[in-house]
């Protein structure tokens, strides 16, 4: 099973990049953040895409997400979900028969960073839930939290700079506690050079100067399937680079 998550900056100006991605991967689950579209302004063929069923949750011009599920590896509709802590258009979730998946776009928190806390606080909340549960939960997505100063390249970290407090990064460590896995870490877990945003000036991204705030997060029965993760760099004009995650033996 192929999972993958991209923070596309605006479908729409991605488009071609997205077709691309979906021709060239084939996921079984994409989860898309960023939006920056209503449904009513998407591109046609989005809105008719014959593989995947497919929920466009977002909203004129700022945030909003996306989740496409491959018609041929989840028989018969899903029931798209948002949790209550939604807002701004930022979570929907599905429940398929192996797991639960989420596609998530955590708030920066540049404008509001208490609304940002309490986003994390309740994503929290969401994990320890299923947990309890004994309930599968993968949740991907745009979390805008560096985990630890592993994830930020040397030139930009900033002990006072958002997506890098300790208050943030204790709140990303709950959630994990929950009985998760950040996929990409635990398979490359020495790699100081594993980013998955850029900030769109000096040449930052084609140079890997970037931070590690994009994440595939599993339960541990399903993460103890992940065979591979990977940052597709090159991929996209976004900001954010596609993440690519393959699991075995998940049906």
């Amino acid at each position: 099973m192929i999972i993958a998550t991209w923070n596309v900056n605006g479908v729409r100006a991605r488009q071609a990049q997205l077709q691309e991605l979906l021709d060239r991967v084939a996921p079984d689950v994409l989860c898309l953040q960023e939006l920056k579209a209503a449904p009513d302004q998407l591109p046609v063929w989005l809105l008719d895409l014959e593989d995947y069923w497919c929920c466009w949750h977002g909203d004129r011009g700022y945030s909003g997400v996306g989740l496409l599920l491959r018609r041929s590896t989840f028989a018969g509709q899903p029931r798209f979900e948002h949790p209550p802590f939604d807002h701004e258009h930022r979570i929907v979730t599905a429940a398929l028969p192996p797991f639960t998946i989420a596609s998530v776009y955590v708030p920066n928190g540049g404008k509001d960073f208490q609304a940002k806390l309490r986003f994390l606080e309740a994503m929290d909340a969401f994990a320890a839930e299923y947990a309890a549960a004994g309930r599968p939960l993968v949740l991907c997505g745009d979390i805008n939290v560096a985990r630890a100063d592993m994830d930020v390249h040397p030139k930009e970290r900033k002990p006072t700079a958002i997506g890098q407090l300790p208050e943030e990064r204790a709140l990303l460590a709950g959630i994990l506690d929950r009985g998760l896995v950040d996929v990409h870490r635990a398979l490359d877990p020495d790699n100081a050079e594993l980013f998955t945003w850029w900030a769109p000036w000096r040449n930052l991204r084609q140079r890997n100067i970037g931070w590690r705030i994009d994440y595939v997060l599993a339960s541990r029965a399903l993460a103890a399937h992940a065979t591979s993760c990977v940052v597709e760099r090159e991929t996209g004009t976004s900001d954010h680079g596609p993440i690519v995650a393959r699991f075995e033996g998940i049906a």
